[in-house]
């Protein structure tokens, strides 16, 4: 595939087809920007993640692009892939995420779950991070690129206990840290790394848990009594990648109803 080089800045979003990771590629498109929407096994998600990206900014470029971040092959086709499509990689978000497929006691989490959860939530964003800020290096000391940005989208289970689901609590705990880190040798070299933390989300991830929350977020789960929407991510996403907050690194915005605030 020839390479040419787009005018706009170019974002890989992973997990992009669906949820959260469409709400983000949608409205970095609104923005100005061509992605790259990384999906793992469904490709008619991915291309109706597609036709949303054009009914809202019919402009930008949107492409596919199938790989499972868990694994090194993939990871390094990724990074291949957005430099052969767009000519240049200005920005990852790591949103690619996945729940134990049962939810079980902490006393009864098994090894199984514990490593799909931790080598998709944990392991695969810091590889590719790694992988994705060494080539935003190479662009900017090309002159390809003016600045780089990594988006890592955690949760509020990154520091609230759920019991059931300790495995995916631990994954989201150590993004935070993965933010930390990254931020800190990235900080002199011109790429910025934030955290996005949602809170309840409406996506097909929290659907089977609906009712739960219904009740939760009536009763005052979050001071902001509603659901939270993959656009309300998306246009958090969007004013980092804009380059609102040039003295900012590491920062983690909180985008959960207020979910975070202690309340008497």
């Amino acid at each position: 595939m020839a390479t040419t080089r787009s005018n706009r800045p170019a974002a890989l979003v992973t997990g992009g087809s669906r949820g959260i990771g469409r709400g983000i590629a949608v409205e970095l498109a609104r923005a100005g920007w061509d992605v790259g929407i990384n999906y793992s096994s469904n490709a008619a998600a991915a291309q109706e993640a597609i036709q949303e990206v054009k009914a809202a900014a019919p402009a930008v470029r949107a492409e596919a692009v199938q790989g499972d971040i868990a694994t090194t092959a993939s990871r390094k086709y990724l990074v291949d892939f957005m430099l052969q499509t767009f000519g240049r990689l200005d920005a990852l978000v790591n949103n690619a995420g996945v729940a134990p497929e049962k939810r079980a006691d902490l006393l009864e989490t098994g090894e199984a779950s514990y490593d799909r959860v931790m080598d998709i939530n944990l392991k695969g964003p810091f590889f590719l991070t790694q992988l994705a800020a060494r080539t935003m290096l190479d662009l900017r000391k090309a002159g390809t690129i003016e600045r780089g940005y990594i988006v890592n989208i955690s949760s509020i289970s990154a520091y609230t206990a759920s019991v059931n689901r300790g495995e995916y609590c631990l994954s989201k705990a150590g993004m935070s840290m993965l933010t930390a880190l990254f931020a800190a040798r990235l900080a002199q070299e011109a790429v910025g790394v934030f955290e996005v933390r949602p809170g309840v989300i409406a996506t097909d991830m929290t659907g089977p848990v609906k009712e739960k929350y219904d009740k939760l977020i009536a009763e005052g789960l979050s001071p902001i009594r509603r659901w939270g929407t993959p656009e309300d991510i998306g246009r958090c996403v969007a004013a980092i990648l804009r380059g609102d907050f040039p003295f900012s690194t590491g920062q983690v915005f909180d985008v959960d109803g207020g979910f975070h605030l202690r309340v008497l």
